[in-house]
């Protein structure tokens, strides 16, 4: 049986990898399951752009609903961010990049998914990381 950290991660990833229609039909598919999820393009070169992908991140998940105001949820956000911008960034150091940020939240899971296309003359690469933390519903 699958956990519940496990079904919002994979969740997290769908949000992540899907494209802008997509993306409306799986919120409210997730929305009528008690599930919240939302996405936010980035891109640009990976150094420079950490704290913008921190902010984005944090942003979405306030804007849609995902978490509260507050320094516990916030910092949940941030945390799991971190941790999938660790996952991807020695494979993009000093590259751009180009994709999404996924965001799910299920009860007291939420989860972070990154997925990039890094440009690499005319090779395109890509990553992705994910990160997971538990909050209080």
């Amino acid at each position: 049986m699958e956990s519940n950290s496990t079904k919002i991660a994979k969740i997290a990833t769908k949000m992540a990898i899907c494209n802008r229609n997509e993306e409306d039909e799986l919120k409210r598919f997730y929305n009528e399951q008690g599930i919240k999820v939302t996405a936010a393009n980035m891109g640009g070169n990976i150094n420079s752009s950490i704290s913008k992908i921190l902010e984005s991140a944090l942003v979405a998940a306030k804007r849609n609903g995902l978490i509260r105001e507050e320094h516990l949820h916030e910092g949940a956000v941030i945390g799991a961010t971190r941790d999938a911008i660790i996952q991807i960034s020695t494979r993009a150091n000093g590259l751009n990049v180009g994709g999404k940020i996924g965001i799910a939240r299920g009860g007291e899971h939420i989860s972070v998914c990154i997925f990039l296309s890094i440009g690499l003359l005319h090779l395109d690469e890509v990553v992705i990381g994910i990160g997971h933390r538990s909050l209080p519903v």
